[in-house]
């Protein structure tokens, strides 16, 4: 065994790792082929690869999921290799004005959650906005739609135009889809 990483967690967030009685904890073990030296003192949480070196990263995306606010079952989606996590800084587009990245947040969560559902429903992605960050899980092709329509509302652009492009696109999607599941024969 040997060390391949570690990251910090929030504090917050790192009940979600370990989850109750260290079920989280013990299935990202099994599923990585990893063992996991959490530091709850410090919020680090260090990975150690077993045998194969590939499962043990994906450990590392799986714990950066849950610790940038995702359900550790959404989180776990990415011991599937054809799936990505993104994670995009608010702060980027705010200037480091809080006020302005709480502004940005809002835009981007919309009226209780309907603007990420749409996005999240129309790209069959999943997006966790958390701290100063946006974060997005999905396959290859829907992580780049979503990631187009939280760029464009991280521009200020209106939801109206979002919406649009999503629904312009969402047929494009599906059809792309298909021929990744059929390949291009």
């Amino acid at each position: 065994m040997y060390e391949i990483g570690n990251l910090k967690v929030p504090f917050n967030r790192l009940g979600a790792v370990i989850g109750k009685n260290g079920s989280v904890k013990d299935k990202i073990e099994k599923s990585g082929d990893v063992k996991l030296d959490i530091d709850s003192n410090n919020g680090v949480i260090t990975v150690f690869q077993k045998n194969d070196a590939v499962k043990a990263m994906l450990s590392l995306n799986v714990i950066q999921a849950i610790a940038r606010g995702f359900n550790p079952e959404k989180a776990m989606l990415l011991f599937d290799e054809n799936m990505q996590l993104i994670v995009i800084s608010i702060k980027e587009y705010a200037n480091k004005n809080s006020k302005r990245i709480s502004e940005i947040k809002g835009r981007l969560i919309g009226r209780e959650g309907h603007t990420r559902e749409i996005i999240e429903e129309l790209t069959r992605t999943y997006v966790s906005i958390s701290g100063n960050t946006v974060s997005i899980i999905g396959d290859f092709v829907s992580i780049q739609y979503s990631r187009e329509a939280i760029n464009m509302l991280l521009q200020g652009r209106k939801h109206k135009t979002v919406y649009s492009y999503l629904e312009k696109n969402a047929g494009e999607l599906k059809f792309k889809r298909m021929e990744e599941s059929f390949g291009d024969d």
